[in-house]
């Protein structure tokens, strides 16, 4: 039972399972809602317009604006203002003029109905063509001729329906629109078409349009004068928007062409009669082959404005009614007159832009149809599209959960990238339209459901595995708590996260530290419990007294000492003296000594005080020799006043132990931002090393050389951009020292060749530890490293430094060069001074920056060091310098020497 309910349980837990869940969930969305359809429709609006497709030349837009309602009169205006444009085009030899206003009831004039009345009453009389009988009647009613012809004129002056039929009748290529209200037909047209509305239509009893139910025509006037009446109607979207054509309006087996379709047809010479049907795919108009649905729908291209303009150009009425706009213009054209006023004209969405007229609507369709500019759905375009949709779903519940999250990630964005790119390639470039944003949306749906699917199981499951591990540590801290080894033991304990029974833990560790008298470390074990609670039982006692004896320093290794630690009535404590310095606390340790926080308290001044035991590294003659070059390199780093170079303040010797007294500083030194990852921006690094080989120069020309330039020994201070070199001469004093484990101190991955070979050397040596420096900086690992010491050291002395651009490309070559040079074998191949060095690094920083040289950054701080608990001091030996924090670091942390990270694992 057990083994089933596991099956049923990683069952539902399946990749592959939850795979399916997604394309039926999204299947079923897709049914339901139109998100998908929307996502296809705008897609399909930015590609089909990102073409290389022209609009036609042929086409011109005369738009009732309103400019022209201003300046003519409110709309509706008297039919002959039409009449005078259509003269004026028919005069210029205009090719056809599709006009959109509605002409569907007649335009009366009242006082055309009283002259209509007094003509009735006048009979026969008032009628020109009875001139001759006229005089008679006159004479017999007392009317005089005169009064007869006025009538006449104020007739023909008020009837505008027949100005503007003579005007369309004499032009005889003008357009004019019905519409018709669309749905399956129930038995017989209540009114049939007109007879001059038949002239236009196509016979079409097999359905290959859209089919009416009732239409509106123009009145009989106007429908006898026009050359041809075409449908207006469109058919917009779900969306709103207009993306297709019905060139068909099949009104009880007649079809009805479009307005778009019947120009095209009239400026080609052709008539209704030359519209062939071939019922199912395509509308044949002379030579031209419109592709359509199965409905006569035709989706036409609509062009994109360029250069800010429109694609076709949009004259206003007015302008051409006064001239102002040639009639000349319009030769050979053909005219689509339509309304674009507010509250006019209806505007719609289109792939072209926001809002279309009609008028500008039926221009893109016309110039594609001329153009043979149309888009095609392929009849295969739906099989391709569900095969494309199996593939997505295989790939989904079959592919998907087999891979890595990595390898996943790059399949489906490759996937989704193909797809868009193949509809988008088809639509603009082939004009076919093959619907795939669906699978791809579903492509991407489903990639985010399973990688969120696989985040929750994998966080779960790590949730799991942090406890057990929790646990797992816990019991190795007690253990290792138990064999004496307390600072791995707190390591242990670090990693667990708390509770009450981990703080009990903690408590028995910082007691066994005090039971050692190691009291800045039971320090630090109160402190990271107080962090969880400072309220813990006695905890905050605990805290006081054990930071109280751990800024008891015992100096010289012995609490009988001299100089050691005095204990003053009533428990308190007497701060040791190093010379004239009161040392305040420990700071850190390195493998030749201490260094202290101290106070000269005649002037408050506080330094750091770095300490050598040099009887514990030296006996006899060595030690005499040692005790002398410590005072005579003191002396001389001494004398050096620079502003990147740490201020020696004092030097001597007490109680068994050389000191120096030197500038306490902010900051840190530059190991943590040597490492990939933690890199400084190249401005800045560039700018940090100018300043050192700077600082050298001063030396160098003092005839001081440093022996030991890396970046444990260069102190930087980000905030006030504080750059300063530490521990000249400490290098040449160790250089007999031996540690425990035989090895000669320094940095081997910073030494020169010539440093290496132990032969005499001279500030050009410093020179190329700084490039080495710099190497580091730039590309996060040195130039040599080697899996020993023997073959590192070989390699400084005999293989050329590496291209820094192979491992970090975007430097420039100016600053590979410098690079190159500073890590010169032979001391007479690189820089030669400091000077030399800190320009061409300025120089290469101008050319990042763009601007002029920049100066140096050199001043330091008006006033002097303040204390901060985040303070940086100079440790002796191999690891000289390091950030000390009493509250953020445990004094349990081990020093770390350099050339750790230069041997491979």
């Amino acid at each position: 039972m057990a083994t089933s309910s596991s099956k049923r349980k990683q069952f539902w837990r399946a990749d592959w399972f939850v795979g399916v869940l997604v394309v039926l969930a999204v299947l079923v969305l897709h049914s339901a809602t139109d998100f998908f359809g929307t996502l296809e429709r705008r897609y399909y609006d930015f590609a089909s317009t990102s073409t290389s497709r022209q609009p036609s030349d042929r086409i011109a837009i005369i738009a009732i604006d309103d400019q022209s309602i201003a300046n003519i009169g409110r709309w509706p205006w008297p039919r002959d203002i039409h009449a005078q444009l259509i003269d004026q085009l028919a005069g210029a030899k205009a090719k056809t003029i599709a006009h959109t206003a509605f002409f569907f009831e007649p335009q009366t004039d009242r006082g055309l109905v009283f002259i209509r009345k007094m003509k009735e009453a006048l009979g026969p009389a008032a009628s020109p063509a009875n001139a001759s009988g006229a005089d008679a009647a006159v004479a017999q009613n007392g009317l005089s001729e005169q009064l007869a012809k006025v009538i006449a004129e104020a007739e023909i002056a008020l009837d505008t329906d027949a100005k503007l039929a003579t005007s369309m009748g004499k032009a005889g290529n003008v357009l004019v629109p019905s519409v018709f209200a669309l749905g399956e037909p129930q038995g017989k047209a209540d009114s049939p078409l007109p007879a001059y509305a038949l002239k236009s239509a196509v016979d079409e009893p097999n359905g290959f349009s859209l089919p009416a139910v009732r239409g509106q025509q123009p009145i009989e006037i106007i429908g006898n004068s026009a050359a041809g009446v075409a449908h207006l109607n469109q058919l917009p979207d779900v969306d709103g928007a207009v993306r297709q054509e019905p060139l068909l309006i099949n009104y009880y087996g007649k079809a009805v062409p479009s307005m778009g379709l019947l120009a095209a047809a009239m400026s080609l010479n052709l008539t209704a009669s030359d519209i062939k049907l071939n019922g199912g795919e395509s509308v044949q108009l002379g030579k031209l082959r419109i592709r359509t649905d199965e409905a006569a729908l035709m989706l036409p291209q609509f062009y994109k404005g360029r250069d800010g303009r429109p694609a076709f150009a949009v004259d206003s009425f007015y302008d051409v009614l006064s001239g102002k706009i040639p009639a000349a213009k319009y030769a050979g054209k053909i005219v689509i007159i339509g309304a674009t006023a507010a509250g006019v004209g209806t505007q719609f969405p289109t792939p072209a832009g926001p809002g279309l007229s009609p008028a500008e609507t039926i221009a893109h369709i016309t110039s594609s149809i001329l153009s043979e500019h149309f888009i095609v759905q392929p009849s295969w375009g739906i099989w391709a599209t569900l095969g494309v949709l199996i593939i997505v779903a295989a790939y989904l519940i079959a592919g998907l959960p087999r891979l890595s999250a990595g390898k996943a990630a790059v399949v489906t964005l490759l996937l989704f990238v193909v797809l868009l790119v193949i509809e988008f390639g088809l639509l603009s470039a082939a004009a076919t339209w093959l619907k795939l944003v669906f699978p791809a949306a579903l492509l991407v749906i489903g990639h985010l459901a399973l990688t969120t699917k696989r985040f929750l199981m994998t966080e779960a499951g790590k949730l799991k595995s942090d406890e057990e591990s929790a646990e797992t540590n816990r019991m190795m801290g007690l253990a290792l708590q138990g064999q004496g080894q307390l600072d791995m033991a707190f390591d242990r304990f670090r990693r667990v996260p708390f509770t009450d029974a981990l703080m009990d833990n903690m408590n028995n560790l910082a007691l066994d530290f005090e039971r050692k008298r190691q009291f800045n470390k039971a320090q630090a074990v109160y402190e990271y419990m107080a962090s969880y609670n400072k309220n813990h039982k006695d905890l905050q006692s605990k805290l006081n007294r054990a930071k109280n004896l751990s800024e008891t320093v015992i100096l010289g290794g012995g609490g009988a000492h001299p100089g050691g630690t005095m204990l003053l009535d009533g428990g308190g404590v007497e701060k040791p003296m190093l010379g004239r310095y009161q040392v305040e606390k420990e700071l850190g340790k390195g493998a030749m000594g201490v260094v202290y926080l101290g106070k000269d308290p005649k002037i408050g001044r506080v330094v750091a005080i770095k300490t050598m035991a040099l009887s514990q590294e030296f006996e006899g003659d060595e030690l005499t020799d040692a005790r002398e070059r410590f005072f005579r390199e003191a002396e001389t780093a001494g004398r050096l006043q620079h502003q990147n170079i740490v201020t020696i303040f004092d030097a001597g010797e007490e109680h068994d132990l050389a000191y120096i007294a030197m500038e306490f500083l902010k900051g840190k030194d530059l190991v943590d931002v040597t490492k990939d990852g933690q890199l400084l921006p190249i401005a800045k690094v560039l700018s940090i090393v100018a300043r050192v080989a700077e600082a050298l120069a001063y030396a160098h020309k003092q005839n001081v050389v440093h022996r030991d330039i890396k970046p444990a020994n260069i102190m930087y201070d980000s905030d006030s951009d504080v750059v300063k070199v530490t521990d000249f001469g400490i290098a040449r004093i160790t250089d007999s020292s031996k540690t425990k484990t035989g090895l000669v101190l320094g940095t081997p991955s910073f030494m020169s060749p010539e440093q290496i070979a132990g032969k005499k050397v001279d500030g050009r040596s410093d020179l190329y530890s700084l490039g080495v420096m710099l190497f580091q900086m730039l590309a996060g690992v040195l130039p040599f490293r080697g899996d020993s010491m023997a073959e590192l050291m070989y390699k400084i002395a005999n293989e050329p430094a590496p291209d820094i651009r192979i491992i970090r490309q975007a430097l420039s070559p100016r600053l590979a060069e410098i690079v190159a040079l500073s890590l010169g074998k032979g001391p007479e191949t690189r820089y030669q001074d400091g000077e030399k060095f800190a320009a061409d690094l300025r120089l290469a920083m101008t050319e990042l920056s763009g601007q002029g040289v920049p100066t140096a950054v050199s001043s330091m701080a008006a006033s002097g060091p303040q204390i901060s608990e985040k303070t940086v001091a100079f440790a002796a030996g191999d690891n000289p310098s390091f950030e000390k924090t009493i509250a953020a670091r445990s004094p349990l942390d081990p020093p770390t020497g350099d050339d750790a990270t230069n041997l491979k694992p």
